[in-house]
């Protein structure tokens, strides 16, 4: 499978819009970085389904995801968009399915419509959603995928599950990707994800750029495969990285403070990379050669400056 690229936008859940006072001038921001991509080589544009930014939740902006989604994707022409990922306890999973359909449609076809079990306990909280361990919340989301999937793929299905119950729902459009919108389906987990991404997903997202985690899932999933008889190579594995390029010989403590500006510094470097074109590179092999075949890349500083944008695509033409 040949090797893809997809970047972030600029969205505010990272504090990556802090510095611009104006509400629309934050979008447009969002919306110039998604005009560059969308000119340039990039197989995808992404955002985050939060509604509180990180490390704290704070007043600054977060964009809604799926609104977002819908308004970039009238935005655009050609690059795909999607949700890394979409969180499972904020919409109902029957209309988490029309939603995506929709926007499939408004995109003509360019959907990667992403879903997750969710984490954010604040946020869940704040916007009165109910939050719960992790088996009820995963019993959920394994069942919320299959009712996406069924309302993608079957005509007024029926289901009836401990937390999710749809009775001969009509969902037309059903989207205009085929056999269905892409559906990419977030997270590691060997017992629930996986096998979810093996039963139905065309993409999984793991690994979070560590080549030995990866490898590590990227195996569990060969053997979910196998047993339901699906195809391995069929399924796209995904990973991300937050990177920030620098020439050589750049001070790297005044290239860091550049590039966060608001963001927290220290999750940036504890997981990620402030580097040269080369060491990002470097990177991007050693998580390819584990296995993944797609890297979605955050950049902080897109927003001020759109440079960034095309020096990260350099980074990608090495591996056309």
């Amino acid at each position: 499978m040949t090797t893809r690229f997809g970047i972030f936008v600029p969205q505010g859940w990272k504090m990556d819009l802090a510095q611009i006072a104006d509400p629309v001038e934050q979008w447009e921001a969002m919306t110039d970085v998604a005009k560059r991509a969308d000119e340039q080589s990039w197989d995808s544009i992404w955002l985050f389904d939060h509604f509180h930014t990180v490390p704290e939740p704070s007043d600054n902006t977060t964009f809604e995801c799926w609104s977002a989604t819908a308004a970039l994707a009238r935005d655009t022409s050609r690059v795909n968009i999607g949700q890394m990922v979409g969180c499972n306890g904020y919409r109902n999973p029957a209309l988490y399915a029309k939603i995506a359909s929709t926007v499939d449609v408004a995109s003509h076809g360019r959907l990667y419509a992403g879903i997750g079990a969710g984490w954010y306990e604040h946020e869940w909280k704040a916007y009165g959603y109910e939050w719960t361990d992790i088996p009820p919340r995963m019993a959920a989301f394994r069942e919320a995928t299959e009712i996406i999937y069924k309302m993608w793929t079957e005509d007024k299905p029926v289901y009836n599950g401990k937390h999710y119950s749809i009775n001969e729902p009509i969902n037309e459009p059903k989207g205009v990707r085929k056999p269905h919108p892409s559906f990419w389906i977030g997270g590691g987990g060997p017992k629930v994800t996986l096998k979810l991404v093996a039963q139905y997903g065309d993409a999984a997202n793991i690994g979070g750029g560590n080549p030995q985690v990866i490898k590590e899932k990227a195996d569990i999933l060969r053997g979910h495969c196998e047993k339901v008889g699906r195809n391995y190579d069929d399924i796209i594995k995904s990973t991300s990285f937050n990177v920030f390029p620098i020439d050589k010989g750049d001070d790297p403590q005044k290239a860091t403070e550049k590039a966060l500006g608001p963001m927290n510094r220290d999750k940036f470097d504890n997981d990620n990379l402030i580097g040269t074109e080369d060491e990002i590179a470097d990177k991007v092999e050693a998580a390819l050669e584990a296995g993944a075949d797609y890297v979605i890349f955050y950049v902080p500083g897109v927003a001020y400056d759109l440079d960034l944008v095309d020096r990260v695509e350099q980074v990608t033409k090495r591996f056309a």
